[in-house]
């Protein structure tokens, strides 16, 4: 976080909802209580200062989760029903096809965009899916679009469609 406040504002600005990752990426089952609130609380402490109060959910690396996770989080645990694995050969053709034939409504897709690869695939992405009627939201909007309320150390994969 320190030394890209100024990324952070603009993500909120534009609409994207902020969430804690840990502080270090590092697994957060079997983490001491005192580990834990370093990780977590470090990174809701920060997140407050840049851009005041929220509720910061959680997704743990890895899609890690443990019972004491889902005790300690004190907000929802969202993970992804699409891993698109663009980390492991950053292949943007292949990524594409993940998601466009693995998507469904109420999906949550993992990417990373920390490669240029997966910036581009997740572009296209958008450019295909929209083009099949399907939209985009935060996961918070998808709880309020589907009358769902999301529940401290609930996990989160995806949202079935609102019957």
């Amino acid at each position: 976080i320190p030394g890209n406040e100024k990324l952070i504002r603009q993500m909120k600005d534009q609409g994207c909802q902020i969430g804690v990752h840990t502080y270090d990426h590092v697994d957060v089952t079997g983490l001491s209580q005192t580990d834990f609130d370093l990780q977590i609380g470090k990174t809701r402490t920060l997140l407050r200062e840049i851009l005041g109060e929220g509720n910061y959910w959680l997704r743990p690396p890895y899609g890690f989760v443990d019972e004491t996770l889902k005790q300690w989080a004190k907000t929802p645990i969202v993970c992804w029903s699409v891993d698109t694995e663009d980390w492991k050969d950053q292949n943007v053709e292949r990524i594409v096809q993940t998601v466009t034939q693995q998507a469904e409504d109420g999906d949550i897709i993992l990417m990373h965009d920390i490669f240029e690869t997966s910036v581009t695939a997740a572009l296209a992405c958008v450019d295909r899916l929209m083009a099949q009627g399907y939209y985009f939201v935060t996961v918070e909007e998808l709880f309020a679009l589907r009358g769902e309320v999301p529940q401290e150390g609930g996990v989160y994969l995806s949202l079935p469609p609102k019957t």
